[in-house]
């Protein structure tokens, strides 16, 4: 499947610095032949913890995801759903 990789580091990272993992859900969405978006659930209080200050914290998940992307030639976006 396309995106398996990132949706797995996605995953990972998100579970690991929220304080309700089992709520996190990664969502892979594929947009064209060669891009996919993760989409990124959380509980409510927990989507602070993910996005981080100034998105700092969503920023370098993305950074990541695009790192997980090159491994399968994909291009990622990641989004953060309320």
């Amino acid at each position: 499947m396309k995106g398996d990789i990132v949706q797995r580091v996605v995953d990972y990272v998100s579970r690991e610095i929220v304080e309700d993992p089992e709520a996190v859900s990664v969502t892979i969405v594929e947009e064209g032949p060669e891009e996919v978006t993760a989409e990124v659930r959380a509980a409510k209080p927990d989507m602070g913890r993910v996005i981080g200050r100034r998105g700092r914290v969503a920023k370098a998940i993305r950074t990541i995801a695009q790192a997980a992307a090159d491994e399968e030639g994909l291009q990622a976006r990641v989004e953060f759903i309320d």
